[in-house]
């Protein structure tokens, strides 16, 4: 039945049973009609639409339900979709907003698979001619000036140790940027090995990295470690640089059918906050995969998991 058809049905309906009400009922209306017969009437049309409203509402409830959905339908928490109950245009209309979001959610991460994937080809670039170019030059820079410095007079020798020190740091800045851009030792020594050497990159005077990673891990994707190597970086990046957080508790442990990251750490939380890009990156990124991500504030600090299908 269409939606038209219903609800002329409902109201055609409505309108025969008062019709009906008034021909064989006791109910009479005189010339003038008496105060009494007034309020009857009054009565009637007043069941009339209170029944009609009913009715209505029944009849459009699967619009209301597919309302809801369609206000809080996210693209980056995918699977929502709406029962399709009995026939018609609003089971149709449901049918049809079903469809639309499978095509949605598969166009979203194919182009945010394009999107990271060439990201990651770009950190690559970047980090290869950070430590093959500018790394090189700064080294030469560095032997410059040792070599000037070991025949330099002893108050020129001063500063141009000082001049070399800050070229040694500023090249030790560069190798820890390329290290983050692309990380070789995930590429070299495997998912366990990148994670330890990332909590000991984090841990500084202000903020201490707990870790825990398993030693029985079930076996990754090149994708799937990637994601997690990812997730593990922006969550301990946010927690320094934004949460004011003191500990970090990262955990890389095996689960049923795959494994499980949780990077907790004892900040102010996100207080209610929208997500950020960095929170809605870990998303896309746990998307690619078919993993699950969760980020809880439950009060004081934040927890992110990400559970990865092996």
């Amino acid at each position: 039945m269409s939606l038209f058809a219903r609800i002329f049905t409902l109201n055609a309906a409505v309108l025969a049973v008062a019709t009906l009400v008034l021909l064989f009922g006791p109910v009479t209306i005189s010339t003038r009609a008496r105060l009494a017969e007034a309020l009857i009437v009054l009565a009637g049309i007043a069941v009339m639409l209170v029944t009609n409203a009913v009715l209505l509402r029944v009849g459009l409830r699967p619009l209301a339900r597919l309302t809801r959905v369609m206000t809080t339908v996210d693209l980056l928490r995918p699977g929502t979709r709406l029962a399709v109950r009995g026939r018609g245009e609003a089971a149709a209309l449901i049918v049809a907003f079903n469809a639309m979001l499978d095509r949605l959610e598969l166009e979203r991460a194919t182009s945010a698979a394009r999107a990271l994937s060439a990201q990651e080809a770009e950190r690559h670039r970047i980090a290869q001619e950070l430590h093959d170019e500018i790394g090189q030059t700064l080294t030469a820079v560095l032997l410059d000036l040792k070599r000037v410095a070991d025949t330099a007079p002893a108050p020129v020798r001063d500063q141009l140790r000082q001049a070399q020190e800050s070229t040694r740091n500023s090249l030790d800045e560069i190798r820890r940027i390329a290290r983050r851009l692309r990380p070789g030792v995930l590429e070299e020594l495997g998912l366990a090995s990148a994670l330890r050497a990332l909590a000991t990159e984090f841990t500084t005077a202000g903020l201490s990295v707990r870790r825990q990673v398993g030693s029985d891990l079930p076996r990754l994707s090149r994708e799937a470690e990637l994601v997690v190597y990812r997730v593990a970086q922006e969550g301990l990046t946010n927690a320094a640089r934004h949460a004011a957080a003191r500990t970090v508790e990262l955990r890389l442990r095996p689960r049923a059918g795959g494994v499980e990251l949780c990077v907790k750490d004892d900040g102010r939380g996100l207080g209610g906050a929208a997500e950020g890009a960095g929170i809605r990156g870990m998303r896309e990124r746990a998307l690619l995969i078919g993993a699950g991500l969760s980020v809880e504030s439950p009060g004081t600090g934040t927890e992110v998991r990400l559970r990865v299908p092996a």
